[in-house]
């Protein structure tokens, strides 16, 4: 399917940048007939400061290889490619699938080369044919980021950082703190993998179709995970008992977990956490050593 010819409105002033305009957006998507889908959460970005932001935000470098996931009509793609090795974008519209090479092709030929489109769930990747990635940068549909940051976070060990734009809701609970209000159980899985901090705001505007809330960007840096006996999913196990009657004390959200509110302080108290303590106020060493208490091993206690 042809693509819309640039207008010479849409043309960046950027140097060596060619990226998408409020029209251009519009028109490309007229030409395709698509129309953005609750159901896959688009909102395409239509402002090219924005996505300068993103791109500015993430620190990608020519030796990085991005992997983009959602990546629409290209507005972030076309920002990425001249500043990194290779992108590798998941798509799971077919139509935008089919349709990003070509806007590449016809916007910036000769980074043509560092692109791969694939059609496919993010939440499905086991692994991803050609150079592994080693930053994810993507503006995220807002009803799957959290599985989809920690989906990738887990099967694609090589990546090294992560810029995301998101609900700012999810970007605040992400980078939350022990103690905040909105600390729970992404803030604890996403601490495991990588230090998590915000950064920045996000208007509805910048968005077509306007979403009815603002967007947050949120970078992550790849640690090492806490060192345990037990494994990811026991650690998680414990972290998601805690914070599903977050209201109660640990020594009562975890006795389904633990078989009994006894033994449940018995793994607290192995582990130098307060039984009366709530999960809001545990780091994720924390959590670590209460599934290392209940694996038998007590490899320290609380400092």
């Amino acid at each position: 399917m042809p693509v819309v010819t640039r207008p010479p409105e849409d043309l960046d002033p950027a140097a060596g940048e060619n990226l998408l305009g409020p029209a251009q957006v519009r028109q490309l998507a007229d030409r395709l007939g698509i129309r953005p889908t609750k159901q896959w959460g688009q909102n395409f970005v239509i402002d090219k400061g924005t996505v300068r932001r993103i791109v500015r935000a993430a620190g990608v470098g020519p030796d990085d290889v991005v992997l983009e996931v959602g990546p629409g009509l290209g507005s972030l793609t076309l920002a990425l490619l001249p500043r990194a090795r290779h992108v590798t974008a998941l798509e799971i519209d077919p139509a935008l699938a089919t349709q990003l090479p070509l806007t590449v092709g016809e916007l910036a030929p000769d980074l043509a080369e560092r692109l791969t489109v694939l059609h496919t769930d993010a939440l499905r990747v086991t692994e991803l044919p050609g150079p592994q990635p080693t930053a994810l940068v993507a503006n995220l549909p807002y009803n799957v980021a959290v599985p989809v940051v920690l989906h990738l976070l887990a099967t694609v060990p090589t990546l090294r950082t992560v810029l995301v734009m998101v609900q700012l809701e999810v970007a605040e609970r992400l980078a939350a703190r022990p103690g905040s209000k909105v600390y729970g159980v992404p803030s604890v899985k996403a601490a495991w993998y990588a230090d998590v901090t915000g950064a920045g705001r996000i208007g509805r505007t910048v968005f077509w179709p306007s979403p009815n809330v603002d967007s947050g960007l949120v970078r992550m840096v790849r640690r090492e995970p806490p060192e345990a006996v037990a494994t990811r999913e026991q650690v998680f196990a414990v972290v998601d008992a805690a914070f599903a009657q977050r209201r109660k004390t640990l020594r009562a959200a975890l006795a389904g977990w633990a078989g009994s509110a006894a033994q449940a302080e018995a793994y607290l108290t192995a582990a130098g956490v307060d039984p009366r303590a709530r999960g809001e106020v545990l780091t994720v060493e924390d959590f670590t050593r209460i599934a290392d208490a209940a694996a038998g091993q007590h490899p320290g206690t609380q400092g």
